[in-house]
């Protein structure tokens, strides 16, 4: 559950509720009989207005925005999650199951994996050409120096990312 999303609501719903208060206690005041001006009326509603129901508003459409935004960045976690269960359950998932499953198309899912291999949350390899991802545990990876694609020998050599010569498959590795 969104906390922010929900205050926002909570404040937008109150200065509204304020503001139409204020306007019928000065609709009921106007057909009443008293000492107060029409003038000094109007004055009290806009001053509410601008200190109370404005500040409500602003900081309730904040919050409801930045709910939002919260909101989705949770979703894309949610599904990168997902992408990472496939993978390490299955060993093997193709790019268009895993579109299919997230009801994505290809290109996000590739800028998802990209991101958690960014984030070095994926180790195995990964072949954009045939669209599969292979979930290998880095240290055998590192042990027996084969592509989990083709099986050609990779020389590992780097910054946690190799391309395999024989298949053009990479393979991502934590480097610690």
């Amino acid at each position: 559950m969104n906390i922010g999303r929900i205050s926002g609501i909570v404040l937008l719903a109150a200065a509204a509720l304020i503001c139409v208060a204020v306007a019928v206690l000065l609709g009921v005041q106007l057909n009443t009989e008293s000492n107060a001006t029409v003038g000094g009326q109007l004055l009290g509603f806009v001053l509410v207005f601008i200190f109370v129901v404005v500040p409500l508003a602003g900081i309730g459409g904040f919050l409801l925005w930045r709910g939002r935004g919260e909101e989705a960045q949770m979703a894309k976690a949610r599904a990168q999650r997902t992408i990472l269960n496939m993978v390490l359950t299955q060993g093997k998932v193709r790019l268009d199951e895993v579109a299919l499953e997230l009801n994505k198309n290809r290109d996000e899912v590739e800028d998802m994996v990209r991101d958690l291999v960014g984030k070095q949350l994926f180790t195995g390899a990964i072949n954009w050409k045939e669209g599969l991802l292979y979930s290998k545990d880095a240290s055998q990876l590192k042990a027996d120096h084969k592509c989990p694609n083709c099986g050609g020998e990779l020389e590992l050599a780097g910054k946690g990312m190799i391309i395999c010569p024989y298949c053009g498959a990479e393979v991502f590795l934590h480097l610690d």
